[in-house]
């Protein structure tokens, strides 16, 4: 695995530490957001016969958080190639 220069080693955790914020603020708007502070507007909306804010409440966060790492794996091997820092095979 190459290293990297000091600029390029701040600039990988960077982008990997707002990559990082980015999505937790995602899943703390479903998760608590959605599944708590708004849950009485969202329970007005039908989602597969239950109402959308115990939806999200019980198995929705669930779900995103589970979205959330597989957008992260993504996006980290596309950082690491972008600096040169993929794994080999």
């Amino acid at each position: 695995m190459p290293d990297l220069d000091e600029n390029n080693s701040n600039n990988y955790w960077k982008a990997n530490i707002r990559l990082m914020l980015m999505l937790l603020s995602v899943w703390f708007f479903v998760s608590f957001v959605c599944g708590i502070l708004i849950v009485d507007y969202l329970n007005q909306i039908q989602f597969f016969g239950y109402k959308l804010g115990f939806w999200f409440s019980q198995q929705g966060s669930i779900y995103f958080f589970i979205l959330l790492i597989f957008v992260y794996v993504w996006r980290m091997n596309s950082l690491d190639r972008k600096f040169g820092l993929e794994e080999d095979d």
